[in-house]
């Protein structure tokens, strides 16, 4: 039945929710089975609109982010969540909180096989959500979003799903108060104490800084730490965020996804602490010691998984930043000589013949404004990337923490629209920007100051790089001639330009790093 004059819907109680909770931000693209829970769009909320439903998810995640909050995101009943389920994946690799309501066919149809129909709605996206449910009762779903966003929080934060029929929407509900959960955790004062004393105690150790330290705003409190014991910091394996800055003195690199690399890295270290970072994030299969002989290891995480996998050692679930000040407690008994400086590359001799992705890399650096958020998928130009192109420290750069193509470009999007006024550098391979290109659309619509830079290689190039690993020389299916990425640009409403030639390549990126809305540079380098 509809609600009665004067009784408040499902939607009317979701909606105050949501006000409640400062989410009033709708992320989607609607289908048929989502339009009731639209109808009467509240005036103070913005509708976020994405032409896929990758991008969808992928914008609320570079939006929740950039604003600390979890962003709603509305998909459109099993189709919608299958092509987001990509985008979930990488969410919850990146921790990042959403609260996704999915569409379902009406209540009064289910037990049919109607058009529409999620078959098996909660099922469809494990195990990539940390909670998927579709309520008894329509008077159950309100609650079940109160739910959904606190587990969202929750550490390890990661995106939810509700599934919610579309009958439901304009029948009776109570109100739910909105609710203050903590989601800190804290660690076991006498385990941190054990720790500390290991590192005080320690005579070469060495930090490993994971996306955890930044996404908890612990950035400072490692650097404190680090400098208090004169110890290096390599960022963990597959970094996907700026967890130290990256031109500091004690910062010693990235360590790479290797097993074997990883421990003759590490040799030479009698501690080693892994803050906020799995150990080890690996990419290909290895043999032999996770750790070199004599290394003690010590792991600070949020993350039950984390710890419960964690090769040898001591794991401490906790908050980062309270237990990185708690270590601070127990300075060095004796005193240790600096690290060695990190040794930087060259910087790059420019071709005579076309932009190489070095030049490329160095010519960003020079140009990137001060405070600008850099978020890449530009995974052949990454190593170069890491040697030229320093981030500063906190919140100055993301990319997918899966692995998975598509996320960047949207995520840009999210970010620029969570840091009104902040100029949002988006570095993207042309591989990676033609599986969400339709997120220029939407950077359009909003008139963001997001600058994409199109590395144009005209390849799957770290395709082809891996598969040396195979003894393949070059694969089949890693061919993009033919792309327009100007073009495909202008279509859209962004202003863009293409470069090929060295000379052109630094006035194009100031043009593109100045320009009052989203400007596109499709930069053609050498392979």
């Amino acid at each position: 039945m509809n609600a009665t004059h004067g009784t408040m819907t499902v939607r009317q109680a979701v909606f105050d929710l949501l006000r409640a909770e400062g989410m009033t931000t709708v992320f989607g693209n609607p289908g048929s089975l989502e339009l009731p829970m639209l109808r009467d769009f509240p005036a103070d909320f913005r509708y976020v609109l994405g032409l896929q439903e990758s991008v969808v998810v992928a914008t609320a995640d570079g939006y929740a982010q950039a604003t600390h909050r979890p962003a709603l995101v509305n998909l459109h009943s099993a189709a919608g969540v299958g092509h987001a389920m990509g985008a979930l994946f990488t969410a919850r690799r990146n921790r990042t909180p959403l609260v996704v309501v999915a569409g379902q066919q009406a209540r009064s149809l289910l037990e049919g096989h109607p058009y529409l129909l999620s078959e098996d709605a909660v099922t469809l996206p494990r195990p990539y959500v940390k909670l998927s449910r579709e309520p008894a009762r329509a008077a159950d779903v309100p609650a079940a979003l109160a739910r959904a966003r606190h587990l969202a929080t929750a550490p390890p934060a990661g995106p939810v799903l509700v599934s919610v029929p579309s009958d439901d929407w304009d029948r009776p509900a109570e109100p739910v108060a909105p609710r203050r959960v903590s989601t800190t955790v804290a660690a076991d004062p006498a385990l941190l104490t054990h720790v500390g004393e290991a590192l005080a105690g320690a005579r070469s150790p060495v930090l490993i800084a994971g996306a955890g330290v930044d996404r908890e705003r612990a950035v400072p409190d490692l650097v404190a730490l680090a400098e208090a014991h004169c110890a290096p910091v390599w960022a963990e394996p597959m970094s996907h965020r700026c967890a130290f800055p990256e031109a500091h003195p004690l910062f010693a690199g990235f360590l790479p996804p290797v097993r074997e690399a990883i421990v003759q890295t590490l040799t030479g270290h009698d501690l080693v602490l892994s803050v906020g970072a799995p150990v080890f994030t690996y990419h290909v299969p290895g043999s032999g010691p996770h750790l070199p002989p004599g290394a003690e290891l010590y792991l600070l995480t949020d993350d039950p998984e984390q710890a419960a996998w964690c090769p040898a050692g001591t794991a401490v679930l906790t908050g980062l930043a309270p237990a990185l000040r708690g270590l601070g407690g127990h300075p060095p008994r004796t005193p240790r000589p600096q690290p060695p400086a990190r040794r930087r590359p060259a910087p790059p001799t420019p071709s005579a013949t076309g932009i190489t992705q070095a030049h490329l890399v160095h010519a960003l650096a020079g140009e990137r404004p001060d405070g600008c958020v850099l978020v890449e998928e530009a995974p052949g130009t990454r190593p170069l990337m890491c040697d030229h192109l320093p981030n500063p420290g906190p919140e100055s750069f993301y990319t997918t923490a899966s692995g998975a193509l598509g996320h960047g470009l949207p995520a840009a999007v999210g970010h620029a629209l969570g840091r009104p006024g902040t100029r949002v550098l988006a570095v993207v391979g042309d591989g990676s920007a033609m599986y969400a290109v339709q997120a220029l659309w939407s950077a359009a619509r909003l008139q963001l100051p997001l600058t994409v830079v199109v590395v144009n290689n005209r390849r799957y190039a770290t395709v082809d790089a891996f598969a040396e690993r195979f003894g393949m020389k070059r694969p089949v299916g890693t061919a993009l001639d033919g792309l327009d990425f100007a073009a495909l640009a202008t279509g859209q409403g962004c202003a863009a330009a293409r470069v090929e030639d060295p000379d052109s390549l630094v006035p194009a990126l100031r043009t593109a790093l100045t320009a009052t809305g989203p400007y596109l540079l499709d930069v053609v380098v050498e392979e």
